[in-house]
């Protein structure tokens, strides 16, 4: 997709640098911990600082924005411990202005739905596997293959716990789509398949966090 959206915006493909991270091999992220994303952010920004100095720039920039820092995001803490700054949230630009700024520059993605590291799908303190992750991105690809747009497949192991936007939830009992979820989500290795009455909501698995319970 990057590389896609490079293109369409002109990005010289020399400019474009793709790397690979190996946050999996750490076991403070596999398992899961309610800070699993300094972990994640740890690893990727060290890399990234290490690009950057090999090609002598004098800074890494990350896309936080003004809403993210009303949530839980431990990333933010590995951001700060290496030096990598966050134009957008320290200049107060949110979510919803940074859509309106790119759709006045014209850019093709600016109506894009939000896209979260896959391992916000599991609760914390189950192990983060390939597997698993396999499964999500599977499950909500063929979901949004249905013409679903912004949505959430939660793994609670054997059952998988799917977010929609509300007001498209009674698409699921048209043509006959909810036994077609139902039959793929088996194949893919759940043993349950739910609807979250609440709808989708980004950062769920936070709730408890923000409400100071245990997890």
């Amino acid at each position: 997709y990057c590389r896609k959206l490079g293109k369409e915006i002109g990005l010289a493909p020399a400019n474009f640098i793709e790397i690979q991270t190996n946050e999996l091999s750490n076991p403070n992220y596999k398992a899961n911990p309610i800070d699993r994303c300094f972990y994640c952010k740890h690893e990727l920004f060290s890399r990234l600082q290490e690009i950057a100095k090999s090609v002598g720039a004098s800074y890494v920039l990350d896309g936080s924005n003004a809403d993210d820092l009303h949530d839980w995001r431990p990333g933010r803490r590995a951001a700060g411990e290496l030096g990598v700054v966050s134009p957008l949230a320290e200049a107060g630009i949110t979510k919803a202005e940074i859509r309106d700024i790119a759709r006045n520059l014209g850019l093709p993605n600016w109506d894009k739905p939000a896209l979260a590291c896959l391992s916000s799908r599991i609760p914390y303190g189950s192990v983060v596997t390939v597997k698993k992750l396999a499964q999500i991105a599977e499950a909500e690809r063929f979901i949004r293959s249905l013409g679903f747009t912004q949505l959430r497949v939660r793994h609670h192991d054997e059952m998988a716990r799917i977010e929609l936007i509300k007001d498209e939830i009674p698409l699921l009992y048209k043509d006959g789509l909810a036994d077609r979820i139902v039959e793929r989500l088996k194949q893919i290795g759940f043993t349950y398949v739910t609807i979250d009455l609440q709808g989708y909501r980004s950062g769920s698995m936070n709730e408890n966090i923000n409400k100071g319970g245990d997890t």
